[in-house]
């Protein structure tokens, strides 16, 4: 997250069939109200909650107010050969403009990002309900348990008939199953959204947020019963969201339980060229590692995106995790490609393959808030690039580098003097070029418009959306911080970026507690895809709901193919998944309700969806 920027941001099915399959095999589970949540409709749904020891409450919070925070610096490297170019995303299709822009850029607040005018948050005091999307077919599988043979996606039992999924703003609706939609003689005259799967572009990595040590601490609060059904709501892409793509964290942020860390601390003024000190062991200690396990086995198609905040502070003009810069050394670019190499190996021979590197996170973030962060001008993220290009080649790595990790536009506040503002095009233009597979985003300040600009400078870059927090105002009651955060990241971050090409939407935490944290500096004001409460009850925010209305139904490897958009016409984005069959998400982002027709190959059918609804419809090609 960064200094001056916000995140962004039914008592229905109880978790669904998910949690009527399977929360009640697990001691302690009960579809209670927790004491003092909200009831009354527009406010969460109370989740399950478990009776058992009250775990100790960690506290923190991060600040913002609105659909997300942000701000995070890192990275470093050197050449070491002659570079090699990166296997780089192809484009799939001619382009076609994005429809309608859809985020306004945002005013930086104080001390975390976020889009001031088009802002939406979700708040996490007073849980209330919360469905988990209902099994796809046959019985739930056993809590805690991985499934046993590969998931069946949603559209296997969809055949012939399309299918809906509809959360509603008051959650009234989450995620939940409509039934079948038949194909019909449509009434004209009604707005027509045209699915056309001859046009496609991006092809879709995935899905998630972040299992940062914070939502390690907090889940493991809950006993094993009960992470492992939290967990397969999550990641089992048959019965639950199926989140298919993490961004993890190189060491410390904002996020952590206690003083942050990387992964080869010394004492001031000693050195470590050659690695001999690294190790991941705090991330096996804190139960990173082993939460990343469980959800590789319960989703094999899960990757991995890693990130660093800070270099380990001997690297840095002044000695700390919190800002700073990179030493302008040649032996230093050289030590910091080994420690990416490393931390790679060591994740790999965990069992965690590691897809992707971004280099630093938040690059412009010259001042956070008292988290690791790093200032890191082009020029050094260039020379860094030019020295893990060839570690990574020289190591037998396939691991992509990303470039920038930062907003869709440079704030005002984030611009040194005399730094130009396209860092992302500089840094594609430069000789690090080769070596990049393209530009990771935030979406903490501008619009997502700003990475199609950049992919018809770039075609042969790929484009990911790598970090959107949700977030909420201090005094926002949550039916409000659900009703906002769903409209927010659904018009932006799955209309929005993946209109715009990017290949994944990431949002931030996986889980923490009622008060945004336990976190240490950095947003205060920061929510989760889940909120694990001090009586070990779960609740799912608006952005678990968001992701799982692509990740339950977008399959990695999916293209995203042309669905028309436009005047009378609802938000919508398209794909073609591996297996043929066809997502179309849509949301109603206006003030009433909205009946209209979709076509595809000559067939049509009708649905009215309520004000500020989102849907998925899935059906076989």
């Amino acid at each position: 997250m960064q200094n001056g920027r916000q995140r962004h941001i039914g008592q229905t099915a109880l978790l669904g069939c998910l949690l009527t399959a399977l929360l009640p095999a697990v001691p302690g589970w009960a579809a209670a109200t927790p004491t003092g949540a909200a009831t009354t409709a527009g406010s969460r749904t109370t989740v399950a909650r478990v009776a058992a020891a009250t775990p100790t409450p960690r506290a923190t919070a991060k600040p913002v107010a609105k659909a997300k925070p942000v701000a995070k610096p890192k990275p470093v490297a050197k050449p070491v050969a002659k570079p090699k170019p990166v296997a780089k995303p192809k484009p799939v299709a001619k382009a076609k403009p994005v429809a309608k822009p859809v985020a306004k850029p945002v005013a930086k607040p104080t001390p975390k990002p976020a889009p001031a005018p088009v802002r939406a948050p979700a708040t996490l005091a007073a849980p209330v309900a919360v469905p988990l999307p209902a099994p796809a077919a046959g019985p739930a599988p056993a809590a805690a348990a991985p499934p046993t043979a590969p998931a069946a996606p949603p559209s296997a039992v969809m055949a012939g008939m399309p299918r809906a999924w509809v959360t509603t703003p008051d959650r009234g609706l989450a995620l939940s199953d409509q039934g079948d939609v038949a194909f019909g003689a449509v009434s004209t005259g009604l707005p027509t959204v045209t699915v056309d799967p001859s046009r496609s572009y991006q092809t879709i990595d995935g899905f998630g947020a972040s299992l940062t040590e914070s939502s390690a601490a907090v889940l493991n609060r809950l006993d094993p019963a009960q992470r492992g059904a939290v967990m397969t709501s999550l990641f089992d892409p048959r019965v639950g969201a199926g989140l298919s793509y993490l961004r993890q964290p190189m060491g410390g942020t904002d996020f952590v339980t206690t003083t942050a860390t990387t992964y080869d601390d010394l004492p001031a003024g000693q050195t470590d060229y050659e690695m001999m000190g690294f190790s991941i062991a705090r991330d096996q200690s804190n139960g990173v590692l082993p939460l990343l396990q469980q959800a590789r086995a319960m989703n094999p198609r899960l990757r991995v995106m890693a990130t660093p905040w800070s270099p380990p502070a001997w690297m840095k003009t002044n000695g700390s995790l919190v800002g700073g810069r990179l030493i302008d050394d040649p032996r230093i670019y050289r030590a910091y490609a080994l420690y990416f190499v490393k931390f790679i190996q060591a994740y790999a021979q965990a069992g965690v393959p590691v897809d992707a590197v971004t280099v630093q996170n938040e690059p412009q973030n010259r001042t956070p808030a008292g988290y690791p962060g790093t200032d890191m001008p082009v020029d050094q993220q260039i020379k860094l690039i030019e020295a893990l290009g060839p570690a990574l080649q020289a190591a037998g790595l396939t691991t992509k580098i990303l470039a920038y990790d930062h907003n869709w536009a440079t704030h005002p506040n984030d611009l040194a003097p005399g730094a130009p503002a396209d860092y992302a095009a500089q840094v594609l233009s430069s000789p690090a070029a080769p070596w990049v597979a393209g530009t990771s985003f935030h979406c903490y300040y501008g619009d997502p418009t700003a990475q199609t600009a950049l992919r018809n400078r770039f075609p042969d870059k790929g484009i990911w959306l790598s970090e959107c927090s949700g977030s909420h105002g201090p005094s926002d009651p949550p039916a409000k911080a659900f009703r906002d955060t769903l409209g927010w990241q659904a018009r932006n971050l799955l209309v929005g970026a993946l209109r715009n090409w990017s290949r994944t939407v990431l949002t931030w935490n996986v889980a923490l507690d009622p008060s945004g944290g336990p976190h240490v500096g950095g947003c205060s004001t920061c929510s989760g895809l889940v909120t694990v409460n001090p009586d070990r009850s779960v609740v799912t925010n608006a952005e678990y709901h968001v992701l799982a209305h692509a990740s339950r139904f977008v399959q990695p490897g999916a293209q995203r193919i042309e669905s028309s958009i436009g005047s009378g016409q609802p938000s919508n984005v398209a794909f073609r998944n591996p297996d043929g069959s066809i997502a179309l998400i849509v949301l109603n982002d206006s003030a009433t309700a909205s009946t209209f027709a979709i076509t595809i190959g000559g067939r049509s059918f009708r649905y009215t969806l309520g004000a500020g609804a989102l849907a998925t419809f899935t059906w076989a090609a």
